[in-house]
């Protein structure tokens, strides 16, 4: 093993960091620039694209507040975070008009027959929900020049801030995206007399889609004339499309003559930090749009000698049924 040493661009100092060199169990490939994702051929110790799909790159540099930064981030956030968000921005603009009208005297609120500090404060607040969402039950009304000020604004602020916010659930509802399972492990298993490596996908959605293709691409860290970088490579697969995803599609890498994996070993993806990025691309029929699914597997979620077990079967009455939660479910099996 040997150590690397690498400048930081930050505080201009080295670090030492264990590198491993080229392994001879992986065949050799040419270089082609267009394979690398975009990361180049910078020697990584991390994993290039997450498991949900997303680009492990941490940006600097940008302006605090980035509208369109934002709205992405809005629009593609679980539904948990983003009913949460909207719940938090709803209770603290309320709070906020709440503490203004107290401040102002709720005495100017006319209806408000809190008798403690916080029950005048909860009239305040109530009022306040009221008149943000331009319900306006009537039976607090606001009297004087400044407090109807407050109000007034506070219905501008509310139009606004639901409009926004429907904008935002409409353009999550509308907004086409492929909704594909993968398994939890890539899966090293006996096939047609030899190995493979094999994971397998399922569309978790009711939708049809179509012209399905799934590219892999192989990445690791080696070393070439003294310098560590990273390589990519895109392994060929038995079938790389299909015309239809109706039931699950395991998708199989041969490790055969032509494969650069032939012979290699765990020991040896491990040493090499060896990754595989998973790139799948379809047509909705629903949305009339091509739809994109990314995933990745590191080295340490590949099971050797195993085999996939079955996900469908049929019923009774010769329906074929297909159980999701079996996509990833595997047993043991002996390598030839």
């Amino acid at each position: 093993m040997e150590i690397v040493f690498t400048k930081s661009k930050r505080n201009n100092k080295f670090t030492a960091t264990n590198f491993h060199p080229v392994l001879m169990a992986i065949g050799k490939q040419d270089i082609n620039p267009e394979n690398d994702l975009g990361f180049g051929n910078q020697a990584v110790s991390q994993r290039v694209i997450n498991r949900d799909g997303s680009v492990n790159v941490k940006r600097t540099g940008l302006p605090f507040f980035r509208t369109s930064d934002n709205y992405d981030r809005l629009i593609t956030m679980s539904w948990g975070k983003f009913w949460l968000l909207v719940l938090g921005c709803y209770i603290f603009a309320n709070v906020l008009f709440a503490i203004i009208y107290v401040s102002i005297g709720v005495e100017n609120l006319n209806g408000a027959d809190g008798e403690t500090a916080f029950g005048r404060f909860l009239d305040a607040f109530f009022f306040s929900a009221q008149t943000i969402s331009t319900v306006g039950y009537g039976h607090i009304s606001p009297h004087g020049v400044l407090t109807n000020s407050v109000a007034a604004i506070e219905s501008m602020v509310g139009l606004l801030a639901f409009a926004l916010a429907t904008g935002l659930l409409y353009g999550r509802f509308s907004r086409p995206s492929a909704k594909i399972i993968y398994s939890d492990h890539m899966i090293v298993a006996p096939y047609r007399g030899g190995r493979g490596l094999m994971f397998r996908i399922a569309n978790y959605r009711r939708n049809t889609l179509v012209e399905v293709s799934v590219e892999v691409i192989f990445s690791y860290n080696t070393q070439i004339d003294g310098k560590p970088i990273r390589q990519f490579f895109p392994l060929e697969l038995e079938r790389s499309s299909a015309s239809l995803l109706t039931l699950s599609w395991t998708v199989v890498h041969p490790l055969d003559d032509k494969s650069p994996l032939k012979d290699v070993t765990p020991e040896d993806l491990k040493n090499s930090n060896a990754s595989f990025a998973v790139l799948l691309r379809a047509y909705d029929d629903t949305f009339a749009q091509t739809v994109r699914s990314r995933t990745s597997y590191e080295h340490h979620e590949i099971k050797w000698g195993r085999k996939f077990t079955p996900t469908f079967y049929n019923e009774e009455d010769g329906r074929v049924t297909l159980d999701l939660s079996r996509i990833g479910d595997h047993q043991e099996a002996e390598l030839p």
